[in-house]
């Protein structure tokens, strides 16, 4: 009952936060300068033609009114037009958010597999020279802006020893068309076609190891905190006393709640990567919702912008809401701290 309660709490919380978003998003679209309409109609437009969009658009009536009718929009799933490309924003996200997610899973699933091992391996064997190599490699993810691995992974790989593609998802020679679930890998998996499969692969390997490299420094350098914390415990020195081999204490015993910290990671990171993506996505030429969303910032596109920040905040607070779940779950203690706050 305790952990039934923790998650309705948490629930609860992520419906305001939901409703912040969408008031502060709204507020910043309509108090920014530039009229929506005449974007929309073009610098040549009559003043009455523009009088009559403006009016079409409900942008004549006052905001609480305005913000009524967006919000009441959103629960019916309508995220507006898209006043430069004139279609439906959910029609622009359906279209662009399904590469951005294969990019952001690839880049999780590949930080995961190196920062995880090179964090436990560190802080188990703390000062010795994997650590430090570790720790350098951490070191350089975190501070190198993902843009210059990227531009330095495409001059080298792609020009110099012209081993992968540069850009895009597929080559222009393929012809193939992901309409089940949007993702190359899994609908070319599921057609059967092995060329696509590979060819996706091909493109993905780039843009995926320059969007990974600041994750696998966090999770690394946080892993191996909490690891070397851990092994400082008393029932940690106990098993050792006990003659448990160090195998079975080190990824039993001491990854375990060490993994906690780093899971956390990995669920601010999930989100955060859906609208930071777009560097790498600009570099890469990678036609994904980051990018899509930097497009709309630049051309004043109101509707696109509140689009892709409602979508990736519902991401946000939906990854944030399941990382508290399974935390609540792993660790009781969370879940009796949150029910006394």
């Amino acid at each position: 009952m305790e952990y039934l309660f923790f998650v309705v709490r948490r629930l609860l919380w992520s419906v305001v936060v939901l409703l912040g978003l969408s008031i502060v998003i709204f507020t910043i679209a309509r108090v920014v300068p530039g009229d929506p309409a005449r974007i929309a109609l073009g610098p040549l437009a009559a003043q009455e033609q523009v009088d009559k969009l403006r009016t079409e658009m409900g942008l004549d009536a006052p905001l609480p009114v305005q913000y009524a009718r967006y919000a009441g929009g959103l629960l019916q799933g309508d995220l507006g037009r898209s006043l430069l490309t004139q279609q439906s924003v959910n029609s622009d996200v359906r279209q662009t958010f399904p590469a951005t997610l294969e990019l952001v899973l690839a880049t999780l699933i590949l930080a995961l597999a190196i920062g995880l091992p090179l964090g436990v391996l560190a802080g188990r064997y703390k000062d010795s020279l994997f650590d430090n190599l570790g720790r350098f490699v951490a070191l350089f993810g975190v501070v190198t802006p993902s843009f210059f691995i990227a531009l330095l992974l495409q001059l080298l790989a792609g020009y110099v020893l012209q081993i992968l593609p540069v850009s895009g998802r597929l080559s222009p020679n393929l012809e193939f068309e992901a309409n089940r679930t949007g993702l190359l890998l899994i609908d070319s998996l599921i057609a059967g076609r092995m060329d696509v499969f590979g060819d996706a692969v091909r493109h993905l390997i780039l843009p995926t190891i320059a969007l990974a490299a600041a994750t696998i420094g966090q999770i690394a350098r946080l892993t191996r905190s909490s690891m070397i914390d851990v092994s400082r415990k008393d029932y940690i020195e106990a098993s050792r006393a006990f003659g448990i081999p160090n195998r079975i204490t080190t990824f039993t015993y001491m990854l375990r709640p060490s993994f906690i910290p780093t899971l956390t990671v990995l669920g601010l990171e999930f989100a955060s990567l859906l609208g930071n993506a777009f560097l790498v996505e600009m570099v890469f030429g990678w036609p994904g919702m980051a990018s899509y969303g930097v497009r709309a910032i630049m051309q004043n596109d109101f509707n696109a912008v509140m689009g892709v920040v409602m979508v990736t905040g519902l991401f946000f607070v939906l990854i944030n809401l399941v990382v508290d779940v399974l935390l609540g779950y792993v660790d009781p203690r969370i879940r009796i701290k949150g029910s006394q706050s």
